[in-house]
Protein backbone atom coordinates (compact mmCIF):
# COMPACT_ATOMS: atom_id res chain seq x y z
CA UNK A 1 0.00 0.00 0.00
CA UNK A 2 1.21 3.29 -0.94
CA UNK A 3 2.30 5.71 2.01
CA UNK A 4 1.25 9.53 2.06
CA UNK A 5 4.88 10.55 0.97
CA UNK A 6 4.46 8.64 -2.17
CA UNK A 7 0.23 9.84 -2.72
CA UNK A 8 1.72 13.09 -2.69
CA UNK A 9 4.34 12.45 -4.89
CA UNK A 10 1.73 10.65 -7.36
CA UNK A 11 -0.78 13.92 -6.71
CA UNK A 12 1.99 16.00 -8.32
CA UNK A 13 2.31 13.78 -11.40
CA UNK A 14 -1.37 13.36 -11.37
CA UNK A 15 -1.25 17.71 -12.01
CA UNK A 16 1.34 17.35 -14.72
CA UNK A 17 -0.85 15.06 -16.30
CA UNK A 18 -3.71 17.00 -15.91
CA UNK A 19 -1.87 19.85 -17.18
CA UNK A 20 -0.94 17.98 -20.67
CA UNK A 21 -4.29 15.92 -21.15
CA UNK A 22 -5.72 19.56 -20.82
CA UNK A 23 -3.01 21.65 -23.37
CA UNK A 24 -4.07 18.59 -26.07
CA UNK A 25 -8.36 19.06 -25.31
CA UNK A 26 -7.24 22.47 -25.37
CA UNK A 27 -5.51 22.42 -28.38
CA UNK A 28 -7.64 20.22 -30.33
CA UNK A 29 -10.64 22.30 -29.92
CA UNK A 30 -8.62 25.58 -30.71
CA UNK A 31 -7.17 23.97 -33.93
CA UNK A 32 -10.87 22.74 -35.33
CA UNK A 33 -12.15 25.96 -34.17
CA UNK A 34 -9.84 28.12 -36.11
CA UNK A 35 -10.13 25.64 -39.09
CA UNK A 36 -13.55 25.84 -38.72
CA UNK A 37 -13.42 29.87 -39.48
CA UNK A 38 -10.51 29.74 -41.45
CA UNK A 39 -8.59 31.67 -38.79
CA UNK A 40 -5.91 30.79 -36.41
CA UNK A 41 -7.04 33.73 -34.30
CA UNK A 42 -9.16 31.87 -32.38
CA UNK A 43 -6.26 29.36 -31.31
CA UNK A 44 -4.07 31.81 -30.40
CA UNK A 45 -6.90 33.66 -28.26
CA UNK A 46 -7.59 30.13 -26.87
CA UNK A 47 -3.43 29.64 -25.51
CA UNK A 48 -3.19 33.04 -24.31
CA UNK A 49 -6.95 33.19 -22.52
CA UNK A 50 -5.70 29.65 -20.68
CA UNK A 51 -2.57 31.08 -19.36
CA UNK A 52 -3.98 34.17 -18.08
CA UNK A 53 -6.88 32.73 -16.79
CA UNK A 54 -4.63 29.56 -15.44
CA UNK A 55 -2.66 32.25 -13.65
CA UNK A 56 -5.12 34.35 -11.89
CA UNK A 57 -7.07 31.46 -10.79
CA UNK A 58 -4.51 29.66 -9.50
CA UNK A 59 -3.03 32.70 -7.21
CA UNK A 60 -7.02 33.83 -6.65
CA UNK A 61 -8.77 30.29 -6.25
CA UNK A 62 -8.56 30.48 -2.29
CA UNK A 63 -9.69 34.34 -2.37
CA UNK A 64 -12.84 33.38 -4.51
CA UNK A 65 -13.97 29.72 -2.73
CA UNK A 66 -13.55 31.98 0.22
CA UNK A 67 -15.75 34.63 -1.04
CA UNK A 68 -18.59 32.93 -2.24
CA UNK A 69 -18.81 31.02 0.95
CA UNK A 70 -19.13 34.25 2.19
CA UNK A 71 -16.70 33.20 4.93
CA UNK A 72 -15.40 35.62 7.55
CA UNK A 73 -11.68 35.31 8.74
CA UNK A 74 -11.36 34.61 12.76
CA UNK A 75 -8.73 34.80 15.30
CA UNK A 76 -7.83 33.45 18.35
CA UNK A 77 -10.37 35.55 19.92
CA UNK A 78 -12.91 35.10 18.42
CA UNK A 79 -12.81 31.47 18.90
CA UNK A 80 -10.06 30.29 21.14
CA UNK A 81 -11.59 26.62 21.23
CA UNK A 82 -11.48 26.01 17.45
CA UNK A 83 -8.04 28.33 17.23
CA UNK A 84 -6.28 25.57 19.89
CA UNK A 85 -7.98 22.99 18.13
CA UNK A 86 -6.77 23.52 14.71
CA UNK A 87 -3.27 24.96 16.20
CA UNK A 88 -2.86 21.66 18.17
CA UNK A 89 -3.39 19.53 14.79
CA UNK A 90 -0.84 21.53 13.10
CA UNK A 91 1.42 20.57 15.20
CA UNK A 92 0.50 16.94 15.82
CA UNK A 93 1.14 16.88 11.97
CA UNK A 94 3.78 19.04 11.10
CA UNK A 95 1.59 21.59 9.20
CA UNK A 96 2.08 25.45 9.54
CA UNK A 97 -0.90 27.28 11.40
CA UNK A 98 -4.00 28.11 8.77
CA UNK A 99 -6.14 31.24 8.75
CA UNK A 100 -8.79 30.39 9.93
CA UNK A 101 -12.60 31.33 8.95
CA UNK A 102 -16.20 30.92 9.85
CA UNK A 103 -19.30 30.78 7.25
CA UNK A 104 -22.57 32.14 8.33
CA UNK A 105 -24.38 28.91 6.78
CA UNK A 106 -25.95 26.35 9.13
CA UNK A 107 -25.32 23.48 7.74
CA UNK A 108 -22.75 21.11 9.52
CA UNK A 109 -19.85 21.19 6.77
CA UNK A 110 -16.51 22.69 6.56
CA UNK A 111 -13.72 23.09 3.81
CA UNK A 112 -9.87 23.87 3.20
CA UNK A 113 -8.46 25.60 0.60
CA UNK A 114 -5.17 26.88 -0.83
CA UNK A 115 -2.40 26.41 -3.10
CA UNK A 116 -0.45 24.92 -0.85
CA UNK A 117 0.48 24.27 3.05
CA UNK A 118 1.73 27.76 3.34
CA UNK A 119 -1.46 29.73 1.56
CA UNK A 120 -3.83 26.89 3.12
CA UNK A 121 -7.34 28.31 4.65
CA UNK A 122 -9.85 26.24 6.63
CA UNK A 123 -13.43 27.43 7.00
CA UNK A 124 -16.20 25.38 9.08
CA UNK A 125 -20.04 26.53 8.94
CA UNK A 126 -21.70 28.14 12.01
CA UNK A 127 -24.10 24.87 11.90
CA UNK A 128 -21.09 23.06 12.37
CA UNK A 129 -19.58 24.84 15.70
CA UNK A 130 -22.86 25.08 16.96
CA UNK A 131 -24.08 21.33 16.68
CA UNK A 132 -20.47 19.18 16.51
CA UNK A 133 -19.12 18.48 20.04
CA UNK A 134 -15.15 19.13 20.08
CA UNK A 135 -14.17 15.16 19.31
CA UNK A 136 -16.28 15.52 15.99
CA UNK A 137 -15.09 19.03 15.16
CA UNK A 138 -11.80 17.68 15.63
CA UNK A 139 -12.43 14.98 13.01
CA UNK A 140 -14.02 17.43 10.82
CA UNK A 141 -10.68 19.82 10.92
CA UNK A 142 -8.02 16.83 10.60
CA UNK A 143 -9.97 15.38 7.49
CA UNK A 144 -9.43 19.20 6.00
CA UNK A 145 -5.82 19.43 6.97
CA UNK A 146 -5.29 16.15 5.64
CA UNK A 147 -6.49 17.44 2.70
CA UNK A 148 -3.61 20.44 2.73
CA UNK A 149 -0.76 17.81 3.51
CA UNK A 150 -1.86 15.32 1.01
CA UNK A 151 -1.98 18.51 -1.57
CA UNK A 152 -5.45 17.86 -2.56
CA UNK A 153 -6.10 21.19 -2.62
CA UNK A 154 -3.38 21.69 -5.18
CA UNK A 155 -5.14 19.20 -7.65
CA UNK A 156 -8.71 20.19 -6.84
CA UNK A 157 -8.01 23.92 -7.83
CA UNK A 158 -5.99 22.68 -10.84
CA UNK A 159 -8.82 20.31 -11.78
CA UNK A 160 -11.18 22.77 -11.52
CA UNK A 161 -9.31 25.54 -13.36
CA UNK A 162 -9.08 23.43 -16.13
CA UNK A 163 -12.35 22.05 -16.58
CA UNK A 164 -13.69 25.91 -16.69
CA UNK A 165 -11.26 26.94 -19.35
CA UNK A 166 -12.36 23.81 -21.35
CA UNK A 167 -15.94 25.02 -20.57
CA UNK A 168 -16.05 28.49 -20.92
CA UNK A 169 -13.76 27.96 -24.55
CA UNK A 170 -16.78 25.69 -25.65
CA UNK A 171 -18.91 28.36 -24.38
CA UNK A 172 -18.04 31.10 -26.21
CA UNK A 173 -17.76 29.21 -30.22
CA UNK A 174 -21.48 27.95 -29.58
CA UNK A 175 -22.22 31.18 -28.49
CA UNK A 176 -20.48 32.64 -31.72
CA UNK A 177 -22.15 30.16 -33.96
CA UNK A 178 -25.36 31.70 -33.06
CA UNK A 179 -24.07 35.42 -33.70
CA UNK A 180 -22.98 34.61 -36.79
CA UNK A 181 -25.32 32.33 -38.25
CA UNK A 182 -22.92 29.35 -38.25
CA UNK A 183 -24.67 26.40 -37.49
CA UNK A 184 -25.45 26.39 -41.27
CA UNK A 185 -21.80 24.97 -41.40
CA UNK A 186 -19.99 27.53 -43.38
CA UNK A 187 -16.50 27.81 -42.14
CA UNK A 188 -14.77 30.79 -43.32
CA UNK A 189 -11.58 30.59 -45.06
CA UNK A 190 -12.44 26.59 -46.04
CA UNK A 191 -14.41 24.98 -48.91
CA UNK A 192 -18.10 23.45 -47.85
CA UNK A 193 -16.80 20.41 -47.68
CA UNK A 194 -14.08 20.74 -45.10
CA UNK A 195 -15.70 23.45 -43.61
CA UNK A 196 -18.14 20.74 -42.48
CA UNK A 197 -16.02 18.25 -41.30
CA UNK A 198 -14.50 20.96 -39.23
CA UNK A 199 -17.41 22.38 -38.10
CA UNK A 200 -18.44 18.74 -37.33
CA UNK A 201 -15.56 18.33 -34.71
CA UNK A 202 -15.34 21.27 -33.27
CA UNK A 203 -19.11 20.73 -32.12
CA UNK A 204 -18.59 17.14 -30.56
CA UNK A 205 -15.37 18.41 -28.80
CA UNK A 206 -17.13 21.63 -27.33
CA UNK A 207 -19.94 19.06 -26.15
CA UNK A 208 -17.65 16.35 -24.83
CA UNK A 209 -14.97 18.02 -23.59
CA UNK A 210 -16.39 19.78 -20.84
CA UNK A 211 -18.18 16.78 -20.00
CA UNK A 212 -15.28 14.32 -20.28
CA UNK A 213 -13.01 17.33 -17.80
CA UNK A 214 -15.88 16.93 -15.33
CA UNK A 215 -16.12 14.10 -15.05
CA UNK A 216 -12.28 14.09 -14.34
CA UNK A 217 -12.95 16.33 -11.40
CA UNK A 218 -15.79 14.03 -9.86
CA UNK A 219 -13.72 11.22 -9.82
CA UNK A 220 -10.63 13.16 -8.42
CA UNK A 221 -13.02 14.61 -6.15
CA UNK A 222 -14.15 11.11 -4.80
CA UNK A 223 -10.97 9.59 -4.25
CA UNK A 224 -9.54 12.20 -2.61
CA UNK A 225 -12.11 12.16 -0.16
CA UNK A 226 -11.65 8.70 0.81
CA UNK A 227 -8.01 9.36 1.64
CA UNK A 228 -8.63 12.68 3.71
CA UNK A 229 -10.71 10.38 5.63
CA UNK A 230 -8.17 7.69 6.71
CA UNK A 231 -5.50 10.34 6.99
CA UNK A 232 -7.62 12.32 9.24
CA UNK A 233 -8.28 9.54 11.37
CA UNK A 234 -4.56 8.55 11.51
CA UNK A 235 -3.92 12.10 13.01
CA UNK A 236 -6.55 12.15 15.67
CA UNK A 237 -5.99 8.52 16.08
CA UNK A 238 -9.69 8.57 17.37
CA UNK A 239 -11.69 7.77 14.55
CA UNK A 240 -15.08 7.64 16.34
CA UNK A 241 -14.58 11.11 16.32
CA UNK A 242 -14.96 11.56 12.41
CA UNK A 243 -17.50 9.01 12.01
CA UNK A 244 -20.07 10.55 14.76
CA UNK A 245 -19.64 13.81 12.76
CA UNK A 246 -20.09 11.89 9.36
CA UNK A 247 -23.28 10.95 10.70
CA UNK A 248 -24.62 14.28 11.55
CA UNK A 249 -23.65 15.45 8.40
CA UNK A 250 -25.29 12.63 6.77
CA UNK A 251 -28.89 12.87 8.96
CA UNK A 252 -28.12 16.81 8.18
CA UNK A 253 -30.61 18.10 5.74
CA UNK A 254 -30.28 22.30 6.14
CA UNK A 255 -29.72 23.77 3.04
CA UNK A 256 -27.03 25.97 2.01
CA UNK A 257 -27.73 29.42 1.00
CA UNK A 258 -24.40 30.15 -0.89
CA UNK A 259 -24.16 26.16 -2.59
CA UNK A 260 -21.96 26.60 -5.69
CA UNK A 261 -20.79 24.15 -8.45
CA UNK A 262 -17.74 25.76 -8.93
CA UNK A 263 -16.78 25.11 -5.28
CA UNK A 264 -19.14 22.17 -3.84
CA UNK A 265 -16.02 19.69 -4.52
CA UNK A 266 -14.03 21.19 -1.81
CA UNK A 267 -16.55 20.71 1.01
CA UNK A 268 -16.64 17.32 3.44
CA UNK A 269 -19.66 16.68 2.16
CA UNK A 270 -21.47 17.62 -0.80
CA UNK A 271 -23.35 21.08 0.29
CA UNK A 272 -26.91 20.52 -1.76
CA UNK A 273 -29.18 18.83 0.74
CA UNK A 274 -32.40 19.31 1.69
CA UNK A 275 -35.52 20.33 -0.23
CA UNK A 276 -34.90 21.91 -3.66
CA UNK A 277 -31.79 19.59 -4.64
CA UNK A 278 -31.85 18.75 -8.19
CA UNK A 279 -31.43 15.86 -10.12
CA UNK A 280 -28.48 16.87 -11.54
CA UNK A 281 -26.84 17.39 -8.32
CA UNK A 282 -27.87 14.28 -7.11
CA UNK A 283 -26.67 12.24 -9.94
CA UNK A 284 -23.50 14.29 -10.45
CA UNK A 285 -21.91 14.23 -6.61
CA UNK A 286 -18.68 15.36 -5.88
CA UNK A 287 -17.90 12.91 -3.01
CA UNK A 288 -18.56 9.14 -2.23
CA UNK A 289 -22.22 8.04 -0.84
CA UNK A 290 -21.46 8.82 3.52
CA UNK A 291 -22.49 5.43 4.05
CA UNK A 292 -19.49 3.89 2.29
CA UNK A 293 -17.26 6.15 4.02
CA UNK A 294 -18.47 5.69 7.56
CA UNK A 295 -17.90 1.78 7.07
CA UNK A 296 -14.42 2.38 5.46
CA UNK A 297 -13.76 4.08 8.75
CA UNK A 298 -14.71 1.38 10.72
CA UNK A 299 -13.21 -1.51 9.01
CA UNK A 300 -9.89 1.10 9.36
CA UNK A 301 -10.50 1.23 13.44
CA UNK A 302 -11.79 -2.63 13.94
CA UNK A 303 -15.02 -1.07 15.31
CA UNK A 304 -18.25 -2.98 14.55
CA UNK A 305 -20.51 -2.32 11.98
CA UNK A 306 -24.10 -0.66 12.94
CA UNK A 307 -25.59 -3.83 11.67
CA UNK A 308 -23.35 -5.97 14.52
Amino acid sequence: MANIYQYQSANVRRTWLMFVVFFLVLGALGYAISAYYGDPSFLVFAIIFSVVYSFISYYGSAKIALLLSRAVPIEKQDNPMLYNLVENLTIADGLPMPKLYVTPEMQINAFATGRDAEHAAVAVTAGALQRLNKDELQGVIAHELSHVKNRDILVSTVAAILAGIIALIADIFLRSLFWSGGFGGRGGGRNNEAGEVFFIIAIVLSILAPIGTMLIQFAISRRREALADASGVLLTRYPEGLISALQKIAADDVPMRAAKDSTAHLWIDTPFKGKGTSWWHKAFMTHPPIEERIKALRDMGGLPSQEA
